[in-house]
């Protein structure tokens, strides 16, 4: 298949170890698995997370046509564009292809903005892309509700609604969905990190899947929940992107540490300096939002308060950002080795989750 002839390099580093420690879980046995569903955002963690994926399966002579990525589409396909990156979509799409597999999307309907302007109304429904074509779900039970603000930075994802009602509930939503998992065993791996924050470094390895029903006597439905990468530091992950030689996001390449929304909550100061030296009208909408809700995106200071004091990247440049501005990707997903660079945001200020 046309995806294996990534492995013809010559001398590839020995597989780089899951686990670290003695008392952690085995590998899953990936023989035993009709689907691996690999949450896919594009950024570095997720991009570790399907190199891993790649190499145990082949190593355990497991089909790749059993996995899929799933990448959640922050803004939705309704025409907003207030806070993902524009090329992210693309540059998941380049990803899919170079691997020969199966890529789907999934939304909330209007994406965070008209989830961030619910006033008196019930959440919208979810869009997910399946097999089969496009379908739906929600949006027509759960209590109303008002948010009229932006999600706040905080552990508790009831606070932080983005990653919640955006991210997690997508994805369930998409699985209870879909009667082919019913009878199936299936695999959800995501890239979460230990070394990310004091939350994190809490979360399970190996755990039951939110959806499962195993023991389910009516509609069993066997789904795991697997962070590959949960104790590994962010060296192993670039090590193991380095060693598929897979082009990182554009935005690292700019400088960014961190490849979540291009306008996300956590951003730092000097990542709103960046985007306000190069993409003024990405944060205008921020600051029309902020003056309207009279609340901030990052509770003290205003977005643009924070951008007067950062200082932009030094790698970011009008080239790297209109990269990172396009709504396209064409460049060469998988480079030739002795081509593949560190980028120059790779172990930066990542700005993440607390």
């Amino acid at each position: 298949m046309e995806q294996l002839a990534l492995f013809s390099f010559p001398e590839l580093p020995p597989p780089i170890e899951v686990f670290e420690d003695s008392t952690a879980l085995a590998r899953p046995d990936f023989t035993s698995y009709d689907y691996v569903l690999i949450a896919f955002s594009g950024g570095k963690d997720s991009l570790a997370c399907l190199c891993v994926i790649i190499e145990n399966l082949i190593e355990a002579g497991v089909p790749l046509e059993r996995v899929e990525l799933w990448h959640h589409d922050i803004d939705g396909r309704e025409g907003s564009s207030l806070m993902d990156w524009p090329v992210t979509r693309a540059y998941c799409e380049a990803v899919a292809k170079a691997f020969g597999l199966k890529l789907y999307f999934s939304w909330r309907e209007g994406g965070f903005e008209r989830e961030m302007l619910r006033e008196n109304s019930r959440t919208a429904p979810t869009h997910f892309e399946t097999p089969n074509g496009l379908r739906s779900g929600g949006g027509q039970g759960g209590k109303f509700g008002t948010r009229r603000k932006f999600p706040q930075v905080s552990a508790d994802l009831s606070v932080r609604w983005c990653s919640s009602s955006l991210k997690v509930d997508i994805s369930s939503m998409a699985i209870t969905n879909q009667d082919r998992f019913l009878g199936k065993r299936t695999l959800f791996v995501t890239g979460e990190r230990a070394q990310e924050s004091a939350a994190r470094s809490k979360y399970l390895t190996f755990e039951p899947h939110r959806t499962d029903r195993r023991n389910g006597t009516r509609r069993m439905r066997h789904v795991d929940h697997w962070r590959p990468i949960h104790g590994w530091k962010e060296e192993q992950v670039w090590a193991i992107i380095e060693k598929f030689s897979v082009r990182p996001h554009p935005a690292y390449d700019a400088g960014f540490g961190r490849v979540s929304c291009m306008n996300c909550i956590f951003m730092s100061a000097n990542q709103a300096a960046t985007i306000q030296a190069f993409a003024p009208e990405k944060l205008a909408p921020v600051a029309a939002y902020e003056q309207e809700f009279g609340c901030t995106i990052h509770r003290t200071l205003t977005v643009l308060e924070r951008a007067a004091k950062g200082t932009p990247y030094e790698a970011a440049s009008e080239a790297s950002m209109e990269r990172c501005l396009s709504e396209s990707f064409d460049e060469p997903m998988i480079l030739p080795p002795g081509q593949w660079k560190l980028p120059a945001g790779a172990f930066g200020e990542c700005a993440g989750p607390t």
